[in-house]
């Protein structure tokens, strides 16, 4: 059953291939937005995964976050998300990604519940 207060931390370690000169997001090499974005998704997903109904998944349908400082290669990346509300199938966090125990990124994050097969089967 999914309720207010699932968490979970998602780790990553700054690789090449996660700056933002690697992804097309800008020209240097420190740890790039969507990279942040993407470690912020995956916590969220893992956060409520165990409490999905067989079958079911998430989707992400919308994010909204603030990049505040920069990474560099190397660092050690968490990002935490909470489920905060959950509206049917609208689930909605709050996502934070720190560096060194300092709040590089942070914002609001929304899933659906699908069903696994029908999704797949639209496509």
């Amino acid at each position: 059953m999914l309720q207010k207060g699932l968490t979970h931390t998602s780790r990553l370690t700054v690789g090449r291939e996660h700056t933002a000169l690697a992804m097309g997001s800008g020209d240097m090499e420190v740890f790039a937005t969507p990279a942040m974005v993407a470690l912020m998704e995956h916590a969220a997903m893992l956060a409520v995964a165990s409490s999905l109904p067989e079958g079911s998944t998430t989707v992400g349908a919308q994010m909204d976050t603030t990049h505040l400082r920069p990474s560099a290669v190397g660092a050690e990346i968490e990002a935490r998300a909470e489920l905060v509300a959950v509206e049917g199938r609208k689930l909605t966090f709050h996502v934070q990604a720190t560096d060194r125990g300092e709040t590089i990124g942070e914002g609001t994050h929304v899933r659906f519940v699908v069903d696994r097969a029908r999704f797949l089967a639209k496509l």
